[in-house]
């Protein structure tokens, strides 16, 4: 077996881990023991593009279970647990994955986890798919189809298929209700915030926050940030989701009046340069800016290293840039998700329902091989409400139904006041 991981001898605090991540994944479970009865995965082959995180871990298991022949690899040169890379090879996981690779060996590792020839994908963030598209074509006639976890990769995947060059059918895991409605509102929410603490300790009480994106990542972070006693700044480019964050209680401005306020500025977009060199040159003394969208793309980079005449790292995820005019200003993991760079990802609870969606999703694909065209598919409302039915049901929650005279109600036009 091949594998390119840190060091295998990490594997017994992986397996620790991986096993406490399984103890909040109820629905997970449910679906792997079913998986092991009916094996809708025998024989095939899937490669997987996944932040290698303890949670990843556990459906990595579920497919398995169910006949898979899985290869991983990561999705963020920052992301990868080497304690559960090392576990999971030790489980017969061939992985390609190390937390701080540069971006050739990135790309290496995503290639080499398209050597396996897969059947179907599973991506976050679509570079597995665009690496496919671009300079692994060969192997497009035999991928049955994919799954894509997170908004920039749906935005990504919708491009292509807009665009006539997505070959094969993809469902956006990330469009489902029980995935953005709680991981990227939750899991976002806490684990950005979890993020940010492990790598500066600073005190969020008293703080400007800035929030660029009001989305449903930045919802959960605007706020948790103020629950934690922050003073919360929103900026926004959608007229209708500003007003919204105006009237759930938030400042809203434009990021460049912003940029002379904010103690913390987190950018939650999925777009290029959001904070930028004109940002920069209006940052307070001792400002703090991280990522929690997905490529490290959000802060132009390269434009704070023009405009600074030193840089050190202060701290293990910190990033000190002194600009000419002295004032500092601190980039936290290198610019990438600052939520899986310096902590541990979402909570296990949270991703109990996102890779649900992820297990089932896949199954879909390959109950309708061969029925579903070139596209981007969302993840049928049958399995999003199975998904939101057994999480309940793991957490002893009951809820009402309908009545027959109520459906019959809901169903009809006649009856008025």
């Amino acid at each position: 077996m091949k594998y390119d991981i840190k060091d295998l001898d990490l594997a017994a605090e992986g397996k620790l881990r991986i096993e406490w991540a399984s103890h909040q994944m109820p629905v997970l479970k449910l679906i792997q023991a079913r998986f092991a009865k009916e094996k809708p995965f025998s024989g095939i082959r899937i490669s997987g593009c996944l932040h290698i995180t303890t949670e990843t871990a556990n459906l990595a298991f579920a497919l398995k279970a169910g006949g898979a022949d899985l290869v991983l690899c990561a999705s963020n040169p920052l992301s990868t647990q080497d304690d559960v890379a090392a576990a999971l090879v030790k489980q017969g996981f061939p992985m390609f994955c190390i937390k701080g690779e540069d971006n050739k060996t990135y790309y290496k590792h995503i290639m080499a986890a398209l050597d396996h020839k897969p059947q179907l994908t599973i991506d976050d963030g679509a570079d597995l798919v665009s690496t496919i598209h671009q300079e692994k074509t060969s192997l497009l006639p035999s991928v049955i189809g994919g799954t894509e976890e997170t908004t920039t990769g749906v935005i990504r995947l919708k491009n292509m298929a807009k665009a006539k060059k997505l070959k094969y059918p993809v469902v956006a895991v990330n469009d489902a209700k029980t995935k953005h409605f709680f991981d990227n509102h939750y899991g976002t929410g806490q684990s950005t915030i979890d993020g940010i603490t492990r790598a500066t300790n600073i005190l969020w009480s008293g703080k400007t926050v800035v929030v660029a994106g009001y989305g449903f990542c930045g919802r959960g972070v605007a706020r948790r940030a103020s629950g934690m006693g922050a003073r919360v700044i929103v900026c926004e480019i959608d007229p209708i989701i500003a007003l919204e964050a105006a009237m759930d209680g938030f400042q809203v401005m434009p990021l460049l009046d912003a940029a002379d306020l904010g103690d913390v500025f987190i950018t939650l977009t999925g777009n290029r340069h959001v904070l930028d060199k004109k940002h920069f040159a209006r940052m307070k003394d001792g400002a703090i800016m991280a990522n929690s969208g997905h490529f490290n793309v959000e802060i132009n980079i390269p434009a704070l290293q023009g405009l600074s005449i030193s840089r050190r790292r202060t701290r293990q995820f910190v990033d000190e840039y002194v600009l000419v005019d002295r004032r500092r200003v601190y980039l936290l993991g290198e610019g990438r998700l600052i939520n899986l760079a310096a902590a541990e990802g979402h909570p296990a609870s949270v991703m109990d329902m996102s890779f649900a969606n992820q297990a089932l999703g896949l199954e879909y694909l390959i109950k309708n091989k061969g029925k579903l065209k070139p596209d981007v598919y969302p993840v049928p409302l049958e399995l999003d409400n199975e998904v939101g039915r057994l999480k309940l049901k793991s957490m002893d929650i009951s809820i009402d139904s309908l009545t027959l005279e109520q459906q019959k109600y809901l169903n009809s036009w006649e009856e008025g006041t």
